[in-house]
């Protein structure tokens, strides 16, 4: 062929500086787009020698990077279908026109393992480069090798050259701004990020051994990637040993995993990949983003926001789809019906392995409970269509370390913890050591007491009463045991208006200022503490809602507040009502001590207290 020059064709001539600086938005992925490009040729390749179109040898099929580092360019090799200088004109010259949607469809019973149908991933090397050449050499019979070249601005040339190899090379001419990329350390690891599981093997300069104390350069190729990753295997070809060596091949420093979910659906999409729920070291201290989108063994994103439900983020592993729509530097989502259904599906198997735990490993799941409760309560909040699954299998765990679901649990308290208003009421303590006296109190009445430990457990009660038929839920210290579950209507202390006034004056004086305290008479018995302290169980939930989240800013904004019941019953405090001019110093301890009691007795009120106690020791 005649050596020529031209414009390639593009509306604009500045196509090359929006290249540079708009279409991509992180520069390094240049080289997964052009390695994709190798990886789609010998694929088609492939496809062609299998439907019998190609008879010749294949030879290895592999892609091949090259650095120089002193010289500064990079090449990238494949041994694939090559191009012919019309096809070069077509598909390099004419910008946004891949050839991967022709040979689709003309082998779209065979070619599912072709990439490259997003357009403008060659011209991604102009990011990086000063200048961009493509040595290649069809397929077709009588194909004569074709050079092209392009310095960055819309002229290219284009001539015969000498090649007599299959397939092609694209060099890049790194510029001043990339030499960063002019590094072997670089190049292999953004190998590994994005090319470790492609179809055909990348190779990336000699695999090395140590050998007279030093680094030495073998014969065997630097193979980068794993080829058949066990997300592109049937699960009955796998083992849990198997499962297990590709997580730690993903994360290296993690422990176990709890469980795994292999996808595998191709109807109506294509989606594979396996998912696993991680072992968290400290809950709410987890880390999002380590699920890793790949399309065809492409790795494409760690930000799968748009595809996996918001809960499930929280699990790691890898999904496979070509069939999730990207942009064209297949960096970003774009929703439209079929994430939605991936989305949905993703959500379906994750409650269908769940569920088959439950019925069938019951004693593994309330093993490792503890762990992904977390995750399960996530989704229960945040996904209406994973909570009405979830209420079949999800469990509840009580002070003394007993698993329940929530049906078993229902009729488990029902008979002994149903209030006069015929709700059943689920009693729960959130830190076992503080509230230690009040699960004593309530566990001698013969109630059950939940532990509810979970960060988001004050969303989680209110779905309990949502989900579950008639049931309350209350907070063991909310009230005094006696009145957690009231069996009959409350007899007040028969006081007048003058009287409540003054009571509440006379304790209100004894309490730290700060808070807002509710000061009423009440009756709990001879026996029963002198004065009560507590928080209204709904004040308290908004709260501590507000705190993590969950649009209550307005309950978070404003002052604790606390119910302080006087028990009218008890003799010291008829001794402190009988004679409250000259009782001041017995009120302030009794008040002390209920606000010891709950914590809240610090500082100087406190230093006070422990002085007083110890004069009152020396009487």
């Amino acid at each position: 062929m005649e050596k020529t020059k031209g414009n390639i064709g593009v509306t604009t001539e500045n196509i090359f500086p929006v290249i540079k600086q708009f279409l991509y938005s992180d520069h390094e992925i240049f080289l997964r787009e052009l390695v994709a490009n190798a990886v789609d040729a010998s694929q088609k390749m492939k496809t062609l020698a299998s439907t019998g179109e190609f008879s010749g040898e294949l030879g290895e099929m592999k892609v091949t990077v090259e650095l120089d580092e002193k010289g500064k360019t990079l090449k990238i090799t494949d041994r694939g279908i090559g191009m012919t200088a019309e096809e070069v004109d077509k598909y390099i010259n004419q910008i946004a026109f891949s050839s991967a949607g022709e040979v689709l469809e003309k082998y779209k019973d065979q070619a599912s393992g072709i990439i490259g149908h997003f357009g403008l991933g060659f011209y991604s090397a102009f990011m990086v480069s000063s200048k961009v050449t493509i040595e290649s050499l069809s397929w077709k019979e009588g194909s004569k090798p074709v050079f092209w070249s392009c310095d960055g601005s819309p002229e290219f040339e284009m001539n015969e050259c000498v090649r007599s190899e299959r397939g092609t090379t694209v060099t890049l001419y790194l510029d001043g701004d990339s030499e960063e990329f002019a590094s072997k350390g670089r190049i292999e690891s953004l190998l590994h990020k994005y090319c470790k599981f492609m179809p055909i093997p990348v190779v990336f300069g000699k695999k090395t051994e140590w050998k007279d104390g030093k680094s030495v350069e073998t014969d065997q190729d630097n193979v980068i990637n794993s080829i058949e990753p066990i997300w592109t295997k049937a699960p009955s070809e796998l083992k849990d040993e198997d499962y297990l060596n590709f997580y730690h091949a993903l994360y290296p420093m993690e422990e176990d995993p709890m469980f795994y979910i292999h996808l595998n659906v191709d109807y109506p999409f294509t989606l594979t990949g396996v998912l696993y729920f991680p072992k968290i070291k400290e809950r709410m201290a987890i880390d999002k983003n380590k699920i890793q989108l790949y399309c065809n063994q492409m790795f494409v994103t760690d930000h799968v926001d748009n595809i996996v439900p918001d809960f499930l983020t929280l699990l790691h592993g890898v999904i496979d789809s070509p069939d999730i729509p990207l942009n064209v530097s297949r960096s970003y989502l774009q929703s439209d019906a079929n994430v939605k259904k991936i989305s949905t599906y993703i959500t379906k198997k994750v409650a269908d392995r769940l569920e088959q735990i439950f019925k069938e490993q019951r004693e593994t799941l309330e093993e490792k409970w503890d762990n992904i409760k977390l995750f399960i309560e996530y989704g229960m909040l945040s996904d209406e269509k994973f909570c009405e699954r979830a209420v079949e299998f999800a469990l509840l765990k009580d002070v003394d370390g007993k698993y329940y679901s929530f049906d078993e649990y229902r009729k488990a308290v029902e008979e002994t913890q149903t209030d006069k208003d015929k709700k059943v009421v689920f009693l729960y303590a959130t830190d076992t050591e503080k509230q230690y006296s009040a699960i004593e109190a309530a566990k001698n009445l013969g109630y059950n007491v939940l532990l509810m430990d979970c960060e988001l457990d004050s969303h989680f009660v209110g779905l309990l009463e949502q989900k579950i038929k008639d049931v309350r839920c209350a907070r063991v210290d909310s009230d005094s045991a006696s009145r957690l579950i009231p069996k009959e209507d409350e007899i007040k202390p028969t006081m007048s208006e003058e009287d409540s006034k003054t009571l509440s004056e006379l304790f209100k004086g004894a309490l730290p200022e700060g808070p807002e305290w509710t000061v009423e008479a009440a009756n709990l018995g001879e026996d029963g503490e002198p004065v009560l302290i507590t928080q209204n169980e709904f004040m308290r939930r908004y709260r501590e809602m507000s705190s993590i989240g969950g649009g209550m800013n307005f309950y978070g904004s404003m002052p604790q507040m606390y119910d302080v019941k006087v028990n009218m019953e008890n003799p010291v405090i008829a001794k402190i009502w009988g004679d409250r001019e000259n009782t001041s110093d017995l009120l302030h301890q009794v008040v002390d001590l209920a606000l010891l009691s709950n914590g809240l007795l610090t500082g100087k009120a406190l230093a006070e207290f422990i002085a007083r106690s110890a004069e009152l020791l020396k009487k």
